[in-house]
Order: C-alpha cells, then sequence, then structure tokens
C-alpha cells in the first residue's frame, strides 16, 4: 500500500505501550486543532490503539474552542458536584431532569452517560497533552494526489453544497477499529483521513465553519453508543424539544440555561465518511424519544429531526423547517474517490432527469437478464398500486444537498423536507409499489459494511408481492443478515415496550421488515467495479435493488441493504410500460438506449 503498514505499527505500538493499563474499559476523550495536521494525523494510529486495549474514542476536531465541548464540561463538572452530595441550584436542576429520565424509562442507568472522560487530551505544538502526554506519531502518513483531491472537494463543496461563508460544515470520520474487526483495507481508512482534511481546509478557504468528529464504532445497533456521543445527542435532542409539554422536557428547560445549552452549535450542512458498523444506541432517544413540536410523532435522534428528509414519516407532522443538509461517502480509496466524485453533475442530473420523465409514465418496469450459471434475473417492478389509487415516482437526484429545503418535494407537497446525497452520485431511483420475481446480485451488498458478491456464487433472492425469500449466497454473507435483522427486530421489540415511537410507526417497521425499498437504474460513468458499494450502485448500465426500508414515508424499517446488479454481464433488457401496453426502453442488452 502507500502508506507504511511497519509505520503504521510502530506509531500504533507507541501509543499501545504508553496507554497500556489506563483505557481499557475507558474513554479517551480527545480536543484537536484544525490547524494541527501532525495531531490530526496521529489519530489513526492512536485510536486503533485504544481500541487494541479495549477502550473507547471520541473526538473533536475545531480551528477554536468547541462551544459543544464548553457545555460538555459544563455538564461534567455539574454531575461530579452532584455525585458528591453538593446542594446547588445548578446540581438540584441536573438531578431532577435524570430522576424524571429514571421516572419515565423505569430504569436508573441514565446517570452513565453524564461521567466525565476517565482521559481527557488537547493538542498542542509539541504533543498531546492532558491526563498524559503523548507525542505525535504521524510517520505513516505520506500526501497523496493532494491537490487533485482538493479540487475534488471543492467541487463536492461547490456544485453538491454550495457552501456559504459561516455556515457550519460537520464532517465525520473513522477511527481505526482493531485488525480483527477490519474487513476493509486499511489503507483505505487511512485514506479517508486525506479526504476528511482537504474537505475541511478547502471549507475553511471558502469561509465555511468546520468542525470534524469520530468515536469509536459498534458492530450491533444493540450496542450502547460511546456515552459522551449519547450525552451530546441528548443535549441536542432536549434543547431542541424543550418547548414541548412533557414533564421530562420542562425538567429540562429547566436545566437549559445552566448549562448553555441554547449555545450548542448546530451544523447547516454534514458529510459523513463511513466504514463498517455503528453509531450504536442512544439511550434517550429510544427509550422516550423526541416529540414534534405538535405532538403528533416522534423521533429517535435529533439528527432525523434536524435533516427531517421526505422519506420519513415523522416529517409531515414535524412544523419546524430542516436546519442542516447531509450527505455521505464510503472510506473509499483517494483515487476512486477523485474518478467518481469530480464528474458533470449537471451531464448526471439531466440523464437522470430524463429517465424519470420516462419511467414516471409507466404502470411498471420490467428487468429481464440471460441466465448465467443457471440463474436468470427476472422481475416486474410495480409503481402503480392494484386499485390505481397509489403511484411511485422516481427520484431523479442523489446529488444535491445545495439548500435545506427540498425545493421539488416542497412544491409538490407543501412539506418542507430536507436534502439528503450520496457522494459519488448518479442513480434514478424509485420505492416500488410491489416487486415479484427473481434477483440476481453479483456485485455488492451493503449491510453493516460493503461485501463483494462472486459471479459464480452471487446472492439470489426470490420476491412474491414485495417480500423477499433468499434462495441462496455465500455462507458469511447470510449469518451476517441474520444476525443484523435479528439486531434489527429486537430493536424494534426495545423502541415498542419503552413507547418512544407512536404505535403505527412500529407497526410500519414490522409491516415492511422483508419489503423491497428500492430500484434504481445506476448513472455515473466514472464510476467502475470495486469493494464498496456506494461506487459500485452508481456505475452506468448497472441496477440495483435495496431490501428493507425504501424511500417513501409508509415504507420505513429498520435497515437497508443495497445490492447491485452487474446488468453488462447478465446482458439485462430494462424497460417500462405504461397504460396502453407501450413500451418505453432504457437498457437493451446491457447497454444503455436513453
Amino acid at each position: 500500500m502507500k502508506y507504511s503498514s511497519k509505520k503504521f505499527e510502530s506509531d500504533v505500538k507507541y501509543y499501545e505501550n504508553s496507554l497500556r493499563g489506563k483505557v481499557n474499559n475507558k474513554l479517551l476523550f480527545l480536543v484537536c486543532d484544525l490547524t494541527n495536521k501532525k495531531a490530526f494525523f496521529s489519530i489513526a494510529p492512536l485510536s486503533r490503539a485504544v481500541h487494541n486495549l479495549d477502550g473507547e474514542l471520541h473526538v473533536l476536531v475545531k480551528h477554536k474552542e468547541s462551544e459543544n465541548f464548553l457545555v460538555l464540561k459544563k455538564v461534567w463538572n455539574i454531575y461530579h458536584d452532584m455525585r458528591k452530595g453538593l446542594e446547588t441550584e445548578k446540581t438540584k436542576a441536573l438531578k431532577s431532569f435524570i430522576n424524571e429520565v429514571n421516572k419515565r424509562t423505569k430504569t436508573k442507568v441514565f446517570k452513565n452517560i453524564f461521567k466525565k472522560p476517565e482521559l481527557l487530551l488537547y493538542s498542542t505544538e509539541k504533543g498531546f497533552t492532558g491526563t498524559l502526554d503523548l507525542e505525535y506519531k504521524f510517520s505513516w502518513y505520506k500526501k497523496y494526489r493532494w491537490n487533485e483531491l482538493v479540487g475534488t472537494v471543492n467541487t463536492l463543496l461547490k456544485k453538491g453544497y454550495d457552501i456559504k461563508k459561516n455556515e457550519r460544515l460537520g464532517i465525520s470520520f473513522e477511527t481505526i477499529p482493531k485488525k480483527e474487526d477490519l474487513e476493509l483495507p486499511l489503507k483505505d481508512y487511512l485514506d479517508s483521513y486525506s479526504m476528511a482534511m482537504a474537505m475541511a481546509l478547502e471549507a475553511r478557504r471558502l469561509k465555511a465553519n468546520v468542525g470534524l468528529g469520530s468515536s469509536t464504532n459498534k458492530f450491533s445497533v444493540l450496542a450502547n453508543s460511546v456515552r459522551t456521543i449519547d450525552l451530546m445527542s441528548t443535549l441536542i435532542g432536549c434543547e431542541l424539544d424543550k418547548e414541548v409539554d412533557e414533564e421530562v422536557f420542562k425538567k429540562f428547560k429547566i436545566l437549559s440555561p445552566i448549562l448553555g445549552a441554547e449555545k450548542i452549535e448546530l451544523n447547516d450542512a454534514g458529510f459523513g465518511i463511513h466504514g463498517k458498523g455503528y453509531t450504536g444506541k442512544m439511550f434517550f432517544g429510544e427509550s422516550i424519544g423526541y416529540p414534534t413540536l405538535n405532538k403528533k410523532s416522534r423521533w429517535t435522534s435529533p439528527g432525523q429531526m434536524m435533516l427531517k428528509d421526505r422519506y420519513e414519516a415523522q416529517t409531515k407532522y414535524e412544523t419546524r423547517d430542516p436546519i442542516m443538509r447531509y450527505a455521505m461517502t464510503e472510506t473509499l480509496p483517494i483515487d476512486i474517490f477523485i474518478e467518481t466524485c469530480d464528474v458533470d453533475y449537471e451531464k448526471i442530473r439531466k440523464r437522470s432527469k430524463k429517465i424519470k420523465s420516462i419511467l414516471d409514465k409507466c404502470d411498471r418496469i420490467r428487468v429481464i437478464g440471460e441466465e448465467k450459471n443457471g440463474l436468470k434475473t427476472d422481475f416486474t417492478v410495480c409503481l402503480v398500486s392494484d386499485d390505481k389509487k397509489i403511484r411511485r415516482y422516481f427520484i431523479a437526484s442523489d446529488s444535491d444537498v445545495t439548500t435545506k429545503i427540498d425545493q421539488e418535494y416542497y412544491k409538490a407537497t407543501g412539506i418542507k423536507s430536507g436534502l439528503y446525497a450520496n457522494f459519488p452520485s448518479g442513480e434514478a431511483f424509485v420505492t416500488p409499489e410491489k416487486l415479484e420475481g427473481l434477483i440476481v446480485g453479483d456485485v455488492v451488498i451493503s449491510i453493516d459494511q460493503s461485501y463483494r458478491l462472486n459471479p459464480k456464487q452471487p446472492l439470489v433472492i426470490k420476491v412474491k408481492d414485495n417480500k423477499y425469500t433468499v434462495v441462496s449466497g455465500p455462507k458469511k454473507i447470510l449469518d451476517k443478515m441474520k444476525t443484523t435483522k435479528d439486531d434489527a427486530m429486537e430493536k424494534i421489540r426495545n423502541i415498542e415496550d419503552k413507547k418512544a415511537l407512536p404505535v403505527s410507526m412500529t407497526k410500519m417497521y414490522r409491516r415492511c421488515f422483508n419489503y423491497i425499498g428500492e430500484f434504481a437504474v445506476n448513472l455515473n460513468p466514472k464510476a467502475k467495479l470495486c469493494d464498496y458499494l456506494i461506487v459500485n450502485e452508481k456505475i452506468a448500465r448497472m441496477m440495483h435493488v435495496a431490501m428493507g426500508m425504501g424511500f417513501e414515508p409508509d415504507r420505513k424499517t429498520l435497515y437497508h441493504w443495497d445490492m447491485v446488479i452487474n446488468s453488462p454481464r447478465q446482458k439485462m433488457d430494462v424497460y417500462g410500460v405504461d397504460s396502453k401496453h407501450k413500451n418505453h426502453w432504457i437498457i437493451k442488452k446491457g447497454k444503455f438506449v436513453v
């Protein structure tokens, strides 16, 4: 790889030796200055060392002192005084809030998230300092295609985000897990540090207010999140909901000015670089939930509330405008990130709109491949319900987060929803009203991460009345699907038990649990086969389907697995059929005819 594995392991070993006996089952909280590149690139080996020693990590990277961090420090100090038995206005307000949560949830575990991290470190000119002193170790880092990388993120910031002066941009990146937990290439995780830094520095040059963050990933949705992540999420959600007429939020409203929670900085835009795993379970959101102001529905996270995208069932009940827009990518190699993201977005959007205009005229779509190794993809996507009362429409753009409000959806519905995108981009997609047939996935599937599929041993699913069953596939993939679905169903049961969401929503989660949630035609001419779903699901002429959650408010559940079909290899025919039985061709024998 372009980075020296020997140097990286040496950097990791230094941190392991320095932290041994100090971080096991403990939390290290790191505050890093954005302009200190030595500190930033030292996070990679430091995070691997912390995880090797069975510790957890939470990282904040800002150019100036973070208001959010100042609020956290106030909370930790007040909680410390409360635990010591001090009776003050501050400790009484915090204790009253915690007690109300305990009463509401019938538990006594909520207090755990208020505990100060066992280790607290800050970046300085010479090294990390705080609970202990550590040197910077970044010998592994090597600058690679930097100018092209900066040019690519400039394109995203201007054409994708239209980032404005003084807007707050939050960038999330990945810490490095243990070797045994890392199935994707280490070099790709390390590449993502350059991507994050390039995005941050270029956004600063464009006068945006930039912050980066990361924390230890969890490998089950049922695992508790890092407690400071859970705390920050709770503070944001309760601050947004402090006017809600429920006792728990009334208690928080008293606590809020004591903490200075009104100063919490919320992002106008977000960019997430995702690897393997999940943030983990958030106690307050999944036990109580955050109501819409009219209390007609609830959210399980403030992030959902702030984004308020068109696909969420709660969006039509939420009277507040979206606060932010968001886009994501994966831990892509720099070469692939540059090649697939530095594209002509107007050209891709134009083709996507063309496909939408054709297929939105149709009642159903036929997808038929040639038989390969005894298997043949052959399915029908129904866009209109049997009683003709429901029609599903294609969504043409997955690359536009230029505004907080989805203008197209607002014009069509009068509902102000937020924008969400992928980079790289390039697909026209729809939530089928119904799908039936056989699907042969032979490229990649994304579950908790991307997994390559072998054409000689594809993942085959059969769909009847929009419910899928697995026919065959690699044992590793089938095992991962089972454990992930088991966790998702357990999470639904937990939410039902706690009544964190309306019954109508958890019923929908169950109803849609085995549904097909998406059908899409891929459009990015520069995307090529690789290890990552987010690229492969954009390869022009290929297509993908998703099991689980759909992109309509009535098709939500708790997982979404995209699976890519190699249309050129299977020599696929794809055409729509309108109400007059006229065919409208998109792909013939694996080649675009649009």
